[in-house]
C-alpha cells in the first residue's frame, strides 16, 4: 500500500508542478484575468462536483460538521493568500524558484504543525525522527535553490531596478510559503468531515473529498478579492471578450484540473501512508513538486543565460530535495 501512494504522490506532484505551465500560452489576458478563471474551476466547481458526485448526503454533513467546517475554510483562506503572493512571485522570480521557496516552506510548516498539534506522541518515535530529518533536508534544498535563483539573476541583468524586483518576488515567495502551509494543516484538522463521510457510505478513496470543499471555498475568497480589485484598477475586465475567450479558457481550465487533480490524488495518497500520513506525505507532495517545476523551469528556458554556476547550485538542491524524498519515505515503514 506504501507503494501505491508513492505512486499516487509521484503523479500529483508532476501534475501540481506543470499546472502553471499553460499561463505562459495565454495571451491577450493580464494576470487577473487567468487567475480568477482558474480560481473558479479549481477553488469551486471542481471541488463542489466532486464531493457531491462521490459522498451521499453530502450536504448534510457539511451543515453537521457546523465549527469544524467553518476552521477548516478559515485555513483555506489563509491558504488562499498564499496562492495571490505565489501567482504574484510565479511573475516576478519564475517558476523554478517560486515552486522552490514556496513549496519547501509549506513543506516545513505543513508537516511538523499536524505533527506537533495531532502526534506529539510519535515526535520522538522512528518516523516522527526521520520525519523531522526528511524536513530539515527540504529546507536545505529549499536554500540552496533560493541561493541558485539570486546567482541567476545577478547573471542576467546588472540593472540596480532588477534587485528591487528580485527582492519583492522574494519577499512575497516566503510569505506565500508559510501561508501555504495552511492547506495541509486545514486538511489534517478537518479529519471529522472524512470520517462522516465514511459513516454515510462514501468509498475510502473518495471520504477526503469532504474536507476540500470548506478549503479551497475558503481559498477561492481571497484569491476572487485581489483579483476584482485587479481588474477594477486596471480595467481589465474588458479583455474577456469572445477573441479571448476561447482560446484563453481551456487554458485556465487546463490548469484547474491539473492542479485539483493533484490535490484530490494527494488526498487519496495520505490513505495509503498510515496515520502519519499528512505528515509524511506532504513534505514528498512538495518536494516531489519542486523537483519537476526545476526541471520544466530549465526546459522553458528560464535558467537560459544563468552561468554554469548557477545551474549547478540549483542541480545541488535538486539532489538534496531527491534525498529528502527518500528519507521522507522511510518515515512509515
Amino acid at each position: 500500500m506504501h507503494t501505491t501512494g508513492m505512486c499516487l504522490l509521484v503523479i500529483a506532484g508532476v501534475m501540481n508542478a506543470s499546472f502553471a505551465l499553460p499561463m505562459k500560452f495565454v495571451r491577450g489576458w493580464a494576470w487577473e484575468n487567468t487567475w480568477l478563471l482558474w480560481s473558479v474551476f479549481a477553488l469551486l466547481l471542481f471541488p463542489a462536483v466532486l464531493a457531491f458526485t462521490t459522498i451521499p448526503a453530502f450536504a448534510g454533513i457539511l451543515i453537521g460538521a457546523g465549527e469544524v467546517a467553518l476552521v477548516v475554510a478559515l485555513f483555506g483562506a489563509a491558504w488562499g493568500v498564499a496562492q495571490v503572493l505565489f501567482g504574484l512571485a510565479l511573475d516576478k522570480i519564475g517558476m523554478a524558484l517560486t515552486f522552490s521557496i514556496v513549496l519547501g516552506l509549506s513543506a516545513a510548516m505543513g508537516s511538523i504543525v499536524p505533527l506537533l498539534r495531532l502526534h506529539a506522541d510519535r515526535l520522538f518515535t522512528r518516523a516522527g525522527i526521520v520525519s523531522l530529518a526528511g524536513v530539515a533536508l527540504v529546507l536545505l534544498g529549499v536554500a540552496t535553490s533560493a541561493v541558485a535563483g539570486k546567482m541567476r539573476e545577478r547573471t542576467n541583468s546588472t540593472d540596480a531596478e532588477s534587485k528591487p524586483h528580485f527582492g519583492v518576488g522574494l519577499v512575497m515567495a516566503v510569505a506565500s510559503g508559510i501561508c501555504a502551509s495552511m492547506m495541509n494543516v486545514g486538511f489534517a484538522y478537518g479529519a471529522p468531515l472524512a470520517a462522516a463521510a465514511s459513516t454515510h457510505g462514501a468509498n475510502s478513496l473518495w471520504q477526503t473529498d469532504a474536507i476540500w470543499v470548506p478549503l479551497m471555498a475558503g481559498g477561492f475568497v481571497p484569491n476572487l478579492l485581489y483579483c476584482v480589485y485587479l481588474l477594477r484598477k486596471r480595467k481589465s475586465a474588458g479583455q474577456y471578450t469572445a477573441r479571448t475567450i476561447w482560446p484563453n479558457v481551456p487554458l485556465a481550465l487546463g490548469m484547474g484540473i491539473l492542479w485539483f487533480g493533484s490535490s484530490v490524488l494527494y488526498g487519496i495518497a495520505t490513505a495509503f501512508l498510515g496515520e502519519l500520513g499528512p505528515v509524511v506525505g506532504w513534505p514528498l507532495f512538495m518536494s516531489l513538486i519542486v523537483i519537476v517545476a526545476s526541471v520544466l523551469g530549465v526546459w522553458t528556458g528560464e535558467w537560459r543565460g544563468a552561468g554554469s554556476r548557477a545551474l549547478r547550485t540549483q542541480v545541488v538542491a535538486v539532489v538534496i530535495l531527491v534525498a529528502a524524498v527518500v528519507v521522507l519515505s522511510r518515515a512509515t515503514f
